[in-house]
């Protein structure tokens, strides 16, 4: 089967990680793949050889309303033209931009169009014109799939049977990589993420200065880069907190990092299904997380395998902090049931998941 993937770039972020993983595996179980990117950049997860990626640029800043119309329909009339070239039995499209832009590019082909929702719709600011266009077009898709069913019934009036509910694959972690260097000696509570407003790690810091007194043995270590690390750095100097809390940037690989950790914390004010949630649980961390929309909760199993605090609620954070950094013991015991998070969210599953709407494709085409 020919099958073409569509994003916007193939950075460091948790879609694109998940994308890189399927085109990977079907193209190992001999389907020809092809991902479209508009950026030009690398790939920050490597694809296969088998896999072919063709960049089509089209990026560029819109300053007005007018230059943005311009922007997307080039964006568009490339998208047609590369989608073509590749000549797919099916064309997937990750996000709700590129979702739209795929649906737009391929009207009159009769080529059919799986559309990934990678987040929470419902607390996602996206705009008039992109819900607009997003209502008019998504029931022209063959199929969507959604990371959890919360997000799906929020699609069920515009799809109906055509929804399909797959959480990202949960891998074992890769053991033996190399170690991280110079982490601080003692306890590590670890965060991972794009330094941005939506991951509230200010709000982590605040919370992590509250308690840390009593936990002198403990270290925040954050994971990621972003716009916020100029405020981020400043917080931490005004807060006393330079030898407590470690910004250590973009790494290619967190499971090393992770494995030398004792525990796992997410703030974010909302998610799609969390992939940093799942390899600090795969890694045998018990994790504390807000129950933000949408994935933790449908995770994190509350008590056995961390512990899940109401959204944005800082006092019920620092005392979920406070206790498992407090017990060696509960941490322990939940740090055993973690790892079955691979079990419940494993590659076969997900993609026999996929394979149920390929199928489908085929006998349409049939």
């Amino acid at each position: 089967m020919r099958l073409t993937l569509v994003i916007n770039d193939l950075g460091a972020g948790g879609t694109e990680r998940v994308l890189t993983l399927l085109a990977n595996c079907w193209a190992r179980r001999g389907h020809a793949v092809t991902v479209l990117t508009h950026s030009r950049d690398d790939p920050f997860f490597p694809l296969a050889p088998a896999v072919q990626h063709r960049r089509i640029g089209g990026v560029s800043a819109s300053r007005t309303a007018l230059s943005a119309i311009w922007a997307n329909g080039t964006r568009v009339k490339r998208l047609r033209r590369a989608i073509l070239h590749s000549s797919p039995d099916l064309v997937i499209g990750f996000a709700l931009s590129t979702n739209v832009r795929v649906l737009l590019a391929l009207l009159g082909t009769g080529v059919p169009v799986v559309v990934c929702e990678r987040t929470e719709p419902r607390h996602l600011n996206v705009g008039l014109a992109w819900a607009v266009l997003r209502r008019l077009l998504y029931p022209r898709a063959f199929a969507l799939t959604c990371l959890t069913p919360n997000v799906a019934s929020f699609f069920e009036p515009l799809l109906g049977g055509r929804i399909h509910v797959i959480p990202n694959p949960v891998l074992a972690p890769c053991v033996g990589g190399d170690a991280p260097c110079s982490l601080p000696p003692g306890r590590r509570l670890m965060a991972v993420g794009r330094l941005r407003a939506v991951k509230r790690f200010d709000l982590l810091v605040e919370v992590f200065a509250r308690i840390s007194s009593r936990h002198p043995d403990w270290h925040l270590l954050i994971v990621g880069d972003g716009p916020m690390r100029p405020q981020l750095e400043s917080m931490v100097a005004r807060l006393h907190l330079r030898d407590r809390v470690h910004l250590l940037g973009l790494v290619p690989d967190t499971s090393p990092f992770l494995l030398a950790s004792d525990m796992f914390v997410l703030t974010s004010s909302r998610e799609g299904f969390p992939n940093a949630l799942c390899e600090a649980l795969a890694c045998g961390l018990p994790a504390v997380t807000f129950d933000c929309p949408s994935g933790p909760g449908d995770i994190v199993r509350d008590g056995v395998d961390g512990l899940l605090v109401a959204d944005g609620d800082r006092e019920g954070l620092a005392s979920a902090l406070d206790r498992l950094m407090s017990d060696d013991l509960v941490r322990s015991r939940m740090a055993e049931q973690a790892p079955d998070v691979v079990r419940r969210f494993n590659l076969a599953r997900v993609l026999s998941s996929w394979d149920e709407i390929l199928s489908s494709v085929t006998k349409g085409g049939s």
